[in-house]
């Protein structure tokens, strides 16, 4: 069961807004705590819509839906093979789920390579990327289509991301922005 809510984390419920639909795999990572053990899942993802409605699918290495998270104004739902449960907004599904909240409003816009527009960021210094909401993003692989998301508090939480490749083999991505260093934002490398 636990695995099943784990693996519904990253989805959500309501109509989907027309924006282009994102997939790949992904692999998230809760580091243990005193109370419970690490917690780790992989899957195959769908993601449609945006921060504000949308949906991500959980999917099985042969495409069978793990779990499916729907939201939208004022509401998510997570529907696994136990059945679907409400939640009041993405925060509180992801951690009813995982046990800690994970940034889901934020992750369409860093699967695209840029800060969610919502909350302020800081550009990385060290390697293409930012801090946002207490998550470091690693951009220097998303050329390739590879993405890592950090967060340092305890209990750690790693979120791996490598999206899909079009037929060319080029990211299947639309156009990205991604911050420049010097506060201000420019293309994400590797994309059409």
């Amino acid at each position: 069961m636990q695995a099943w809510a784990c693996a519904g984390v990253l989805m959500g419920c309501a109509t989907v807004a027309p924006t282009p639909m994102l997939s790949g795999r992904l692999a998230v990572q809760v580091q243990a705590t005193a109370q419970r053990p690490t917690q780790a899942f992989s899957a195959g993802f769908e993601l449609r819509g945006d921060s504000a409605q949308g949906e991500l699918r959980l999917l099985s290495p042969l495409g069978t839906t793990l779990a499916s998270a729907r939201w939208g104004p004022g509401q998510a739902s997570l529907t696994t093979p136990a059945g679907t449960a409400q939640f009041a907004d993405l925060d509180t599904l992801s951690r009813e789920a995982l046990g800690e909240s994970l940034p889901l409003a934020a992750l369409n816009d860093w699967l695209r390579g840029r800060p969610w527009p919502a909350a302020a960021f800081e550009p990385s210094a060290a390697a293409p990327g930012f801090a946002q909401l207490g998550w470091r993003l690693d951009l220097s692989g998303f050329s390739a289509g590879a993405l890592l998301a950090q967060r340092d508090e305890a209990p750690a939480v790693t979120v791996r991301v490598r999206l899909d490749r079009d037929s060319q083999g080029n990211v299947a991505l639309p156009l990205s922005l991604i911050p420049a260093g010097d506060g201000r934002l420019r293309p994400a490398l590797g994309h059409p």
